[in-house]
């Protein structure tokens, strides 16, 4: 269980930004979250789909990308420490481009002791365990070996399956119940019982909301990020409690 450093004592948590040249609006208020309100902070948390999709490390054309490490590389080098976790999105996202944004990288689930909190940190899709169409297709793409497969791609090719992937999951939640696509209470019961029934942060649902589970005689909370599709928010911690935070 790691801690971050204590200075300002207040920590934040982001996820599903979806980043994407496209939407330049919400590229400019993640950089002015960046600079003017993550700034000075102990930490900052990225729990997955930073971007809408990640090729790999080797592509160059993205502008959002490029300022995105600026950006995070000044907000780690002034001292607030910065840590992604891959989402379904970014899951190609490896070290060469964490170390020019100045990133620890994560692995999910991670937990961690947030000012003497027990708190485990996820990007959420895991605890989707209903939609199992989704949960087939996530063990296949995660294995190292087609991740390997896929990064060894020729770069036109990885960009047009990337295109081809974000049209195909529009589609296919389309066509999913929406109850399917939420997380599944059961799973996280059980995940809150095997980490020692810690507070637990996570994104990826797009369904911003401070939960309390009853687990074993247990209150834990459960925390849940906003997506950045229309505005964005975030979590911020510090010693007394959370708070959700919509911008």
């Amino acid at each position: 269980m790691s801690e971050p450093p204590a200075a300002s004592g207040r920590t934040y948590f982001i996820s599903d930004l979806h980043l994407t040249d496209e939407r330049p609006d919400i590229n400019g208020r993640f950089f002015h979250f960046i600079d003017e309100i993550a700034s000075g902070a102990d930490a900052l948390y990225i729990l997955g789909d930073l971007f809408d999709y990640w090729v790999g490390d080797d592509n160059p054309a993205s502008s959002v990308a490029r300022e995105t490490a600026l950006r995070l590389k000044t907000l780690s080098k002034a001292g607030t420490a910065v840590y992604f976790m891959h989402g379904n999105r970014d899951f190609l996202l490896a070290g060469k481009y964490a170390t020019r944004s100045g990133m620890n990288l994560l692995p999910d689930p991670s937990l961690i002791s947030l000012y003497d909190v027990p708190t485990l940190l996820m990007h959420g899709d895991t605890l989707c365990t209903d939609d199992l169409a989704y949960q087939a297709w996530r063990t296949r793409v995660r294995g190292p070996w087609v991740q390997a497969l896929l990064v060894a791609l020729p770069l036109a090719l990885r960009l047009r399956l990337a295109g081809l992937a974000r049209v195909g999951s529009e589609a296919a939640k389309q066509n999913k119940p929406a109850e399917i696509m939420d997380v599944n209470l059961e799973e996280v019961a059980r995940v809150l019982q095997i980490h020692g029934y810690p507070r637990l942060i996570h994104g990826h649902t797009h369904r911003p909301a401070r939960h309390v589970h009853q687990v074993n005689g247990h209150d834990c909370e459960r925390w849940v990020l906003p997506d950045w599709y229309q505005a964005g928010g975030y979590i911020v911690c510090n010693r007394q409690a959370c708070s959700l935070v919509m911008l």
